[in-house]
């Protein structure tokens, strides 16, 4: 997806020779979005996780997040991405009329942030498995700081349609076994993701701007930011600083060398992480006076710890390491990371956002994905950082395989490229949504001023608001969107239902609590 005279790849020219494209459109896609919980005055949640929504332990479907006050919104997985967007609606509809003064805060950066201890960390019940979610909260605090963790993003699931598969591992010869093909399949979609993934910052970043109460906790930070206004700093040309060091990154993290090129190598790594003692962990001390600070006092406590803007999922069983689940039963979608909200849609995404994606992930896997070198990683992240902070600067220079070309030339090929897969995605399709899709993004690699990034400052220099003012707002609208729009009768009581059934969920699974909790810790970690 780099050469701009690229051929047609290999896998696709297959398919269509073979008349087996129609399965490119059978892709499972979910959504994951976390959104924080506000107050009338715009101050992050104090409140518990409302009652009428469940367990956040055990809802399949609403749940939080870091803080108690981030709430989580999982859809489950559709081939029609219309239905996986319609589901999110309902949750969103189901949710608000539980929410009484408070709303959901429609940015990825948060407002409303008086200092770490501020943020209230999500607490799961006294069952050993909602306390080990409890303490590795309380870890990420002390290695962190509370803050960060308050972000919101989008998580978009896809997992490869599963009868296209044998069809690749034929047009491959019937190299090995397919489980094996499979593997290597989904690591080398997130390669080419990891190359080329700058350009969701771009066409999606809408987190230019951070409130100055952010940095509370951070001081020394904001002299690293321009003054917006009295309460707003930002980068006159970031797209997403949610994406970049002062977001989700972790600087304690930059060492690690994880391993890209296979589903054993990267197992084995991340497993390496996660036994590897770190000395500026062992001071915090792992249980002080009876009460634990962290889980470990390793480099990552677990698998969810190493903050990657991809990754390779399988579903664990209860109590099983996500690592094991990998090891034991391969890939079997990927979760991708790097999305913010979209605080002008009231659910954070739109239909042609999720539609590119969809084709952007299909391109990652059926183009040709080299192994990752030793520098390619510092390459990778050097260009995400740059697109965070400055993506929108005239000129703007990126590295690809390590020699300089222009943001924009650059992005016109990975679009390019994408031609044929949306075509073929709107096979039997009268509106074409793909290839509008399509469209709408080449018009914002041409017209810098058409990307949210640039929207929002825009919006706050015409309307003369603060971040925080512009985000509280925009918010409040979303909520009335909603309440004007109450699910059906046989919804509401699907849902109703649901969080019955999770709160007693979570009450069996402590009434059936054996071990204590350090034994269980033990017997979890032990797991080979």
């Amino acid at each position: 997806m780099n050469n701009p005279k690229q051929p047609i790849p290999k896998r696709l020219q297959y398919l269509l020779d073979n008349n087996l494209h129609h399965l490119l459109q059978l892709g499972l896609k979910g959504i994951e979005k976390e959104s924080l919980r506000i107050d009338l005055r715009g101050l992050i949640a104090q409140t518990p996780h409302p009652a009428a929504l469940g367990s956040a332990l055990t809802h399949p479907y609403i749940t939080t997040d870091y803080s108690e006050a981030l709430l989580e919104f999982i859809t489950p997985p559709f081939a029609d991405i219309k239905q996986t967007l319609g589901y999110m609606h309902k949750i969103h509809q189901f949710v608000y009329p539980h929410l009484g003064d408070e709303m959901l805060l429609c940015t990825s950066m948060p407002c409303g942030i008086d200092g770490d201890l501020s943020v209230p960390i999500a607490e799961y019940g006294n069952s050993n498995v909602g306390k080990m979610k409890h303490v590795y909260r309380k870890g990420l605090w002390h290695r962190y700081g509370r803050t960060m963790q308050a972000i919101a993003g989008i998580h978009f699931n896809y997992s490869v349609p599963q009868a296209l598969w044998p069809m690749l591992h034929r047009q491959a010869g019937n190299p090995g076994a397919l489980d094996q093909f499979i593997a290597d399949g989904y690591f080398g979609l997130i390669r080419n993701f990891q190359r080329l993934g700058w350009l969701m910052l771009y066409l999606f970043g809408a987190s230019p701007a951070i409130c100055k109460s952010f940095f509370k906790s951070r001081p020394q930070l904001m002299t690293e930011f321009e003054e917006f206004d009295e309460f707003t700093l930002y980068h006159p040309y970031a797209t997403s600083l949610r994406m970049s060091d002062i977001g989700y990154k972790s600087k304690n993290q930059a060492g690690l060398k994880i391993d890209y090129n296979s589903l054993a190598g990267y197992v084995d790594s991340l497993s390496a992480a996660i036994n590897t003692p770190y000395p500026e962990y062992q001071k915090i001390g792992i249980k002080v006076d009876g009460e634990y600070r962290q889980l470990n006092a390793n480099i990552l406590q677990i698998e969810n710890e190493f903050y990657s803007t991809i990754r390779p999922k399988q579903i664990a069983e209860s109590g099983e390491k996500p690592t094991l689940a990998l090891k034991r039963r391969g890939v079997m979608y990927v979760e991708m990371r790097s999305l913010d909200l979209n605080l002008f849609n009231p659910i954070g995404i739109e239909e042609s956002t999720a539609r590119f994606i969809e084709a952007f992930l299909l391109g990652c896997l059926l183009y040709d994905s080299p192994p990752q070198g030793e520098q390619e990683f510092q390459i990778n992240n050097n260009n995400q950082l740059l697109v965070a902070n400055r993506g929108r600067e005239p000129g703007l220079m990126l590295s690809n395989n390590g020699k300089p070309i222009g943001l924009q030339t650059w992005a016109h090929q990975i679009l390019n490229a994408l031609q044929p897969i949306c075509a073929l995605l709107d096979q039997g399709g009268v509106d074409k949504p793909y290839q509008m899709a399509l469209q709408h993004q080449l018009a914002l690699v041409d017209n810098p001023a058409l990307t949210p990034s640039a929207h929002i400052l825009a919006c706050m220099g015409q309307n003369n608001q603060e971040f925080g003012c512009f985000a509280r707002k925009t918010s409040t609208l979303h909520k009335h969107y909603f309440l004007a729009q109450p699910l059906d009768s046989q919804t509401q009581r699907q849902f109703a239902d649901m969080a019955e059934t999770s709160i007693q969920k979570q009450a069996d699974i402590e009434a059936n609590d054996s071990l204590s909790f350090d034994d269980f810790l033990t017997r979890y970690f032990s797991q080979s």
